[in-house]
């Protein structure tokens, strides 16, 4: 069960909703509204997260009125905040040291609702992002560490430089390096010289994504 005063991102696009409709409306949107825009197609799905947003004192709600719900100034302080504020979702790890097969994609490391948040404005893109775990000292000399988060927007081209996330197909395996293409081979460059750099045919090379962001915990 979500602890109090946990919101899941699910819950988060639900108060965000709610509130432009609202706004523009002049009135609040419907149960089936509010599923459409989330993407739920069972009204009692919408239901229980509405009714935990209720609990949460985001939303006053009266069951046997339509559309009988009223934001509280909770809700209104709460989403004055978060509009300054992205929520990027973090989805797995990457290594950024020799290349490591990927953890099967049916156990995901992270949780569906579990993210960072970042202020808009340190972000340069705000479409297509997600963030992965860093493992591995490669890139030290770029300032990525061990147990750093990268911010990825997800892109399957990259200019020469660039630090990308990098799958090698006929291996089945990824990395975290700078991106040199050569030719018919594509070199992954460390940033650290205790490291080699990788050589790849570029038609064995995918890229999933360009790094847009570091953030380390300090705690």
């Amino acid at each position: 069960m979500m602890a109090k005063g946990k919101l899941s991102d699910r819950q988060r696009h639900m108060l965000d909703f709610i509130q432009r409709y609202s706004r523009d409306q002049g009135y609040p949107p419907s149960i089936r509204e509010i599923g459409e825009a989330v993407g739920i197609s069972s009204t009692s799905v919408v239901n229980y997260n509405l009714n935990r947003l209720v609990e949460e004192g985001y939303l006053d709600r009266h069951q046997n009125v339509s559309r009988g719900l009223r934001l509280t100034d909770k809700l209104s302080t709460a989403a004055d905040r978060l509009g300054d504020v992205l929520r990027v979702p973090l989805v797995g790890r990457i290594f950024a040291s020799q290349p490591v097969p990927l953890p099967g994609t049916d156990a995901p490391v992270f949780g569906a609702d579990e993210g960072i948040e970042l202020a808009r404005g340190l972000l340069p893109v705000e479409d297509g992002l997600f963030a992965l775990q860093v493992k591995g000292d490669s890139m030290i000399d770029a300032l990525v560490y061990d147990g750093d988060w990268v911010v990825i927007q997800h892109r399957t081209t990259a200019q020469p430089r660039e630090m990308i996330v990098a799958w090698i197909k006929d291996r089945e395996e990824t990395t975290l390096k700078y991106y040199f293409p050569e030719g018919a081979q594509v070199r992954l460059q460390p940033a650290n010289p205790a490291y080699a750099p990788i050589y790849v045919p570029s038609e064995q090379l995918e890229i999933q994504g360009k790094v847009v962001a570091i953030v380390r915990q300090l705690a």
